[in-house]
């Protein structure tokens, strides 16, 4: 089905900091995409986690910090973040204002997995 969608904003999360909303995905029709419009507040971070997809995360403003691999790399605005499938990673907000990203993800629905291969339930799917 093609569709035209609404672009809504992100709204609180159950992880503390993260507001979340999905903009294109498996409730769209999509099978190889996801698209994730997220809001991190100054000082949140993500748990550390991996997907069983690649990932690429353009940050559309404010200041982040990367944890993975046992590095630490920090990036703003017109900044894009590649994570290849399987590798855990972390994000978090470094700044003063709010990290705003918009994640793209080559599955629908993300899988979503802590470090140890267990599922992460996510608090916005249903």
């Amino acid at each position: 089905m093609t569709s035209v969608i609404e672009q809504c904003q992100p709204e609180p999360t159950a992880i503390a900091g993260i507001a979340h909303a999905t903009w294109a995905g498996e409730a769209h029709g999509l099978a190889q995409l996801s698209v994730w419009r997220q809001s991190l507040a100054p000082g949140a971070g993500t748990p550390p986690h991996l997907h069983d997809c690649d990932e690429a995360v353009i940050c559309l403003g404010g200041e982040g910090e990367l944890h993975t691999e046992g590095r630490q790399q920090r990036f703003g605005a017109r900044s894009i973040l590649v994570l290849p499938r399987g590798r855990v990673h972390q994000i978090f907000n470094i700044g003063t204002e709010p990290l705003e990203v918009l994640g793209m993800f080559g599955q629908s629905p993300v899988p979503t997995r802590r470090p140890d291969g267990e599922p992460l339930p996510l608090p916005w799917r249903s």
